[in-house]
């Protein structure tokens, strides 16, 4: 690790986002619906976000939960979505296609490349479903992809930390290897020791109570993996803060050395 971490958050919110920033995050990945694995945030929280951060603004294009295999319709949103990323100042995206076969959509990741430059492009955890991880680098690197954010195609980057040092090596600086799921306090340390990589990502968040006063816990809105329709999960100021001393703490102990 020669060179100052960066530290990218994940964010379903403006208020998250402006957290984020405050706490000192380099970077914010902008989703909506994090309960379901992040997908596109509406045009209106792009351009609320764009309008209160001064750091590095990329927007997730999925256009719904689930598997990355997308119909015409679907990948049709998803060139809309890009275009509004793109008019609304939004710094890169975020997005990931794959065939039947779970391998990566070269074609069409290509075309929506083309499509958001000069934007930033991250292909996203679609990598962690693939069947042969470097065979999908390969393809990544084909399309000139910039970044890719993958967990080490485990449950958790902590526990995918072999795979993504070997991808970083692999990539050397033809691509950012980011990685990101279940990065906390207690393992971000390590995992920067193990992978060599310069940049992670995280959610760092906290639950936050609801100010409503009157309640009605007997009529749920929807599956929330919360026990009350009362409680946001939101950024947490403290917990990005510790984030960002640790890896500012792990690179000063090296340059040190």
């Amino acid at each position: 690790m020669g060179k100052s971490v960066l530290l990218e958050i994940c964010v379903d919110s403006v208020q998250s986002a402006i957290t984020a920033q405050e706490a000192g995050a380099q970077r914010v990945e902008l989703c909506d619906n994090l309960v379901e694995g992040g997908t596109t945030p509406s045009a209106g929280m792009i351009r609320l976000c764009r309008q209160h951060l001064s750091i590095g603004l990329h927007v997730l294009i999925r256009p719904r939960r689930g598997d990355f295999l997308y119909s015409d319709l679907e990948f049709a949103v998803m060139r809309e979505d890009i275009a509004v990323a793109k008019q609304l100042g939004a710094d890169g995206v975020v997005l990931g296609v794959l065939l039947p076969d779970g391998t990566i959509d070269v074609n069409r990741t290509r075309e929506l490349i083309e499509l958001a430059r000069p934007l930033n492009v991250t292909f996203h955890r679609a990598f962690d479903l693939t069947p042969d991880p470097f065979q999908a680098l390969e393809d990544l690197l084909s399309v000139g992809v910039d970044r890719l954010l993958t967990s080490g195609q485990k449950a958790t980057a902590p526990e995918g930390a072999e795979l993504i040092a070997a991808l970083q090596k692999k990539a050397g600086d033809n691509l950012v290897i980011l990685p990101g799921g279940g990065i906390n306090e207690q393992n971000l340390a390590s995992l920067l020791q193990q992978t060599g990589v310069t940049e992670v990502h995280a959610s760092a968040r906290e639950v936050k109570e609801s100010l409503m006063q009157f309640r009605r816990e007997d009529v749920p809105m929807g599956g929330t993996p919360l026990p009350t329709e009362y409680a946001l999960m939101e950024a947490s100021a403290q917990r990005i803060t510790v984030l960002k001393a640790i890896a500012q703490n792990l690179n000063n102990a090296i340059h040190s050395l």
